[in-house]
């Protein structure tokens, strides 16, 4: 290793770079600084970092020029505190392991973020009591709406919610009674589609792989009901516990073909977990669709690539994700305009973004 090579120097030679900055020696740029920088007033800057969309292409670009050079960083608890505005939004979502809800998650934060907002992202697993945990961990930091997934929430949850000076907006579900705002699907009415697909082929020995979160159940009852009401009572089942994956649908297919090696079609609770009962049934020789039909849920990116291409269910989680934080900010804008004095009481919105049966290769 070379050695390293030192020169006394005279501190005060004024040819010398300035010396490193200590830090807390400084004081922060703040927005008059920048707002001189980009040669416009406060205000106009603090509308670049709470309503973008308002400032013009060219101002826009100029100010954030500024906020560049200077290291300019909004101090967003000073303004909450002042105008009890956090313009934080929290998003508490089961995973985003798989596209099913990073999709949703995308499309929502990308278009909070566009209005000036943040969105804070809990992961609650799939557990009820963790989502309860995670709501006072972001109630902490003040935001002004919540976006959930999901209607089955605890008791204790929905009283909580109920009372709370805070814009709701649930997803991925149907419920005649949503807390506030609702952008989802009817889950029961998927276990019905897919019933009745199963019903048009001619299957007589359907079978069922499920997660134990509700709304795999509320497919899964759909499923059930619709098979029940054409006589078709007994019906396999295996209920695994979420996340899914490609490892339980095969264990999820052995443990099936256990039960009753005629089983004619199989509906899955997840693409992850068909793909998986797709792998196992052609590993043993089972012909499909001719003597298996397989459908998923989620159409997830894969599932039009598999051999055979799998059929499964499509949801338009972007959709869900875009118009959950339509839904938010016009709320938000619109009691921005009120002034704030009261919370809005007009009818919840509620929309049913419906659902598709994609009928490929393997129905």
């Amino acid at each position: 290793m070379a050695e390293s090579e030192y020169k006394a120097v005279d501190a005060t030679d004024a040819s010398l770079p300035a010396p490193r900055r200590v830090r807390g020696t400084l004081k922060p740029p703040r927005i008059t600084d920048v707002a001189r920088s980009a040669g416009v007033s406060p205000i106009t800057v603090s509308r670049v970092f709470n309503q973008p969309q308002t400032v013009a292409p060219e101002t826009l670009e100029r100010v954030r020029e500024a906020v560049q050079k200077l290291g300019y960083v909004p101090n967003r608890l000073a303004g909450g505190l002042s105008s009890a505005r956090s313009r934080l939004i929290a998003a508490i979502v089961p995973t985003i392991v798989h596209s099913l809800f990073s999709e949703t998650i995308q499309a929502f934060s990308e278009a909070m973020s566009a209005a000036g907002y943040q969105v804070l992202l809990a992961l609650s697993g799939y557990d009820d009591q963790n989502e309860e945990q995670l709501l006072d961990a972001v109630m902490s930091r003040r935001p002004e709406g919540v976006l959930l997934t999901g209607v089955a929430h605890t008791d204790s949850l929905r009283q909580r919610l109920s009372v709370l000076d805070l814009l709701i907006v649930e997803t991925w579900d149907i419920t005649d009674a949503p807390i506030d705002m609702l952008i989802g699907f009817s889950h029961h009415q998927v276990g019905e589609a897919v019933a009745r697909r199963f019903l048009q082929r001619g299957v007589h020995r359907p079978a069922l792989v499920s997660a134990n979160d509700e709304r795999a159940m509320a497919r899964r009852g759909g499923f059930r009901e619709t098979l029940a009401a054409e006589g078709i009572s007994e019906i396999r089942e295996v209920i695994v516990d979420p996340p899914s994956s490609v490892a339980i649908g095969k264990e999820a297919y052995r443990r099936l073909r256990d039960q009753d090696a005629a089983i004619d079609a199989i509906f899955c609770g997840s693409d992850l977990v068909a793909l998986g009962v797709l792998r196992e049934a052609k590993a043993a020789g089972v012909a499909i669709p001719e003597s298996l039909a397989i459908c998923g849920f989620g159409d997830l990116e894969f599932a039009a690539e598999t051999e055979p291409r799998l059929s499964t269910v499509h949801v338009d989680g972007r959709r869900i994700g875009a118009m959950a934080a339509r839904a938010l900010l016009d709320r938000l804008q619109a009691e921005s305009a009120a002034d704030g004095a009261t919370r809005l009481t007009a009818t919840p919105l509620c929309a049913d973004v419906g659902f598709a049966l994609i009928d490929r290769d393997t129905i």
